[in-house]
């Protein structure tokens, strides 16, 4: 079953065209990352699920209903947690987090205080004095504590320290545990690796890869640092070698992971001392899809 199904969305806002007829499903109970350079419209489609947009074509539905129509509907079943958290200057966290718990309708008390102390927040403060980090803080222990379906978390641990985003993980990974399902767009690939089930990747308002990151490893590389007996001749000439470096008894590179085994066999003459293998990540699957021919960086991450 998909939570979240957009099916040809196109987004223009005058003559710019934000998102180009995408396809996007989030099935039930998984967590899909949603990654791509500024402006490459994960920002855009964010706001067509919530209802904030309306779509210039195509469809946009959550839990079956229109985003644009249901709104009302949609979000009585859903957390959203931004990346910069606009609060109620002199309401303290604490009210904020009730307030915000209210509207959901669920008071968890117990849970809301849990959270409070693994965020290790001052609920009592007023929220003009609250860091940027402490803001988001209050949006993600109103969301954790509601008894919402779906999280759309959109860079939800912007200002948040390692300890801290680490907290983050544990409850998104619990929030999985009981069956609800997230959509987390993030900058913190590192985040993006380790907590998601699949990951689709936008760019200039394109879906360009979806997948796991099992499923996507084909399509970049991996590193080999190898130590070898007798010298090896040629190895920077074959097919899907790139980056060598050292001598030809010593030396790192990277290859294509589907001419891996092609390079290997080309290797194994030569008596293989070391090889090391670091499988790719999905920070060099991203790096390959933003590289331009000279291998410069068409975009900021």
């Amino acid at each position: 079953m998909n939570i979240i199904e957009l099916s040809g969305v196109t987004k223009k806002f005058g003559r710019f065209e934000a998102l180009k007829s995408i396809d996007l499903t989030v099935r039930k109970g998984e967590i899909l990352g949603f990654i791509g350079p500024n402006g490459a419209g994960k920002s855009t489609t964010i706001k067509t699920l919530l209802g904030v947009l309306k779509a210039t074509s195509g469809e946009a539905k959550v839990f079956g209903m229109d985003s644009w129509k249901d709104t009302v509907e949609i979000h009585k079943r859903i957390a959203y947690v931004p990346g910069d958290v606009n609060l109620w200057p002199n309401l303290t966290g604490g009210e904020v987090i009730d307030l915000f718990m209210s509207l959901q309708g669920s008071p968890a008390i117990e849970k809301r205080d849990e959270l409070i102390r693994r965020f290790d927040l001052d609920p009592t403060k007023k929220c003009r004095t609250y860091s940027k980090g402490n803001r988001q803080k209050i949006a993600l222990i109103a969301a954790f504590a509601s008894n919402a379906e779906l999280f759309i978390l959109d860079e939800p641990t912007s200002g948040l320290d390692p300890l801290m985003e680490r907290v983050f993980q544990e409850y998104v990974e619990e929030a999985k545990a009981q069956g609800k399902t997230v959509l987390l767009s993030s900058h913190i690939l590192s985040e993006v690796e380790k907590l998601c089930d699949r990951i689709t990747i936008i760019r200039e308002g394109k879906i360009v890869e979806t997948g796991s990151l099992k499923e996507m490893r084909h399509l970049t590389r991996t590193l080999l640092t190898v130590a070898t007996k007798l010298p090896v001749p040629d190895l920077e000439q074959q097919e899907g070698v790139h980056d060598f470096t050292g001598t030809n008894t010593a030396f790192s590179f990277q290859v294509d992971t589907e001419k891996l085994s092609g390079v290997i066999q080309y290797l194994s003459p030569f008596t293989v001392l070391k090889l090391e293998s670091t499988p790719p990540t999905l920070e060099d699957l991203f790096m390959r899809h933003y590289e331009d021919k000279k291998g410069n960086l068409e975009g900021d991450y």
